[in-house]
């Protein structure tokens, strides 16, 4: 029970009421030029009953317009459509704060000349207009205002973070991957399939030079085509396999149709297949295997990693590799928000990660970054 408040209270933002309050109540010194006069001037009820219409039809024309015509329309450059909801928004905020003059007229049985002055009706519609409609665009403007500078710095200090967070993620990648250990390796392997297997070797330097071409050069932007990283996987499946043990069964399985529109982060998927043949068990009193598995289904990437380990692989994994796969989450957090699902288990025998991603067309990210730049 005491959680709960706490979430209703953010959830409705309940919290923003006394900046209204506020808000209005500096607008009435303004007003008067006095705030003693101003704050005795709102314990009069009908004041109290015309100050709440302004709080409360204020407060919604504001959330409506944030919450629901900004999203909707115009941060998809639906600019004509969204300069009518806002005019419309406008005159039913502004309508609503006038019947407060009449209402608390009504309620308080005195006449709209006795509390408020104007000698006719029309008079005093108009008089209320004129305070009412600058007041509700005064409203609007401030609110959008705050808005757009928190969306701005919001942007600011994500872009830095997934700087830091790719540049960081790259060089881990690039460090582990360029040590003398992979490379002489996979050096040797292609050396002896020289003699053995000419054509192989043949097809593996080929795929040696793709990788390294690809973590020297492709993959500097932010993100790539999912092709592209599924060719540097594919390549990076093949090496590994020339210095693993026949005894390790590994099955690639890709079922990703021809996707050139859609993209993805560079170096996501890799974490998770690298730490499978690092960590893989290789004992000989049971088969050893790795099984990777991606499939595509419209926008969503479903990708399966699975390796067999035993009791030490699988602490020595939970500890050498766990602080790699932090930094992936966090990666996965910055990058995809709302738009991942990350699933990690491990037991004696084996070590399998389940990761769904929904991925975004490359007019997608074209427009995100026109987006960031025009916000910067």
């Amino acid at each position: 029970m005491r959680s709960a408040r706490p979430n209703w209270f953010f959830r409705f933002k309940l919290y923003h009421l006394p900046f209204w309050l506020v808000y209005h109540y500096l607008w009435w010194i303004v007003t008067l030029g006095n705030p003693v006069k101003a704050w005795e001037s709102l314990l009069y009820l009908p004041y109290t009953i015309k100050f709440s219409f302004y709080v409360v039809f204020q407060a919604l024309a504001t959330y409506f317009n944030l919450y629901f015509l900004l999203p909707k329309y115009l941060e998809t450059s639906r600019f004509g459509l969204y300069g009518i909801w806002l005019l419309g928004t406008i005159a039913c905020a502004t309508l609503g704060i006038i019947g407060g003059y009449y209402f608390s007229a009504a309620v308080t049985g005195h006449s709209l000349h006795e509390l408020y002055g104007g000698d006719t009706k029309s008079g005093c519609f108009f008089q209320f207009l004129g305070n009412a409609l600058p007041s509700t665009v005064a409203s609007l403007t401030l609110a959008m205002s705050i808005k757009l500078t928190k969306n701005w710095i919001q942007t600011r200090q994500r872009q830095q973070l997934l700087e830091k967070e790719k540049l960081e993620a790259e060089l881990t990648f690039l460090r582990n991957q360029f040590n003398p250990h992979f490379l002489f390796n996979s050096i040797n392997s292609i050396f002896f399939l020289i003699h053995r297997n000419p054509d192989k070797a043949s097809d593996s330097l080929a795929k040696f030079s793709d990788l390294l071409r690809y973590q020297l050069y492709e993959c500097n932007d932010q993100y790539i085509p999912l092709s592209q990283e599924i060719t540097y996987l594919i390549n990076f499946v093949e090496l590994e396999k020339l210095r693993m043990d026949r005894a390790t069964g590994v099955v690639l399985n890709i079922d990703v149709p021809p996707a050139d529109h859609l993209c993805i982060a560079p170096f996501v998927l890799m974490s998770f297949v690298e730490n499978a043949f690092k960590h893989v068990s290789r004992e000989t009193d049971r088969p050893s295997e790795i099984a990777i598995h991606l499939t595509l289904e419209d926008h969503r990437l479903f990708v399966h990693v699975h390796n067999t380990t035993s009791g030490l692989a699988e602490k020595e994994a939970v500890r050498s590799g766990g602080l790699g796969l932090k930094n992936v989450q966090r990666r996965l957090d910055l990058l995809y928000p709302g738009k991942h699902r990350l699933s990690i288990r491990s037991d004696d025998a084996s070590f399998d990660v389940d990761l769904e991603l929904t991925l975004a067309e490359s007019v997608e990210i074209n427009l995100e970054s026109y987006d960031q730049l025009r916000y910067h």
